[in-house]
């Protein structure tokens, strides 16, 4: 499995366009590029402002632990069986 630089929930900024907010979510590619979601913090409008991909190497750490994602919210069930093949 592949580290990721930023925890979820860190707070962010890119390096080219200054977009500052949180890492709500960490992909990987398939050729091996990881790229964030970084969703900002701020409202324009009375809206939030919307979300923005950037690879991992773009973004620079501002600030850690804004968010407690520490507790576990889901992922591998620790017993998954496949059920077998009706039989005829």
């Amino acid at each position: 499995m592949t580290e990721f630089k930023h925890a979820m929930g860190t707070k962010v900024q890119d390096r080219i366009t200054r977009y500052t907010g949180i890492v709500v979510a960490r992909t990987e590619w398939m050729y091996g590029c990881l790229r964030y979601t970084v969703q900002a913090q701020e409202l324009k409008d009375g809206k939030p402002v919307e979300a923005h991909c950037f690879d991992e190497d773009q973004l620079e750490l501002v600030d850690q632990g804004i968010l407690n994602t520490t507790t576990p919210r889901g992922g591998d069930r620790d017993d998954v069986r496949r059920v077998a093949d009706p039989s005829r």
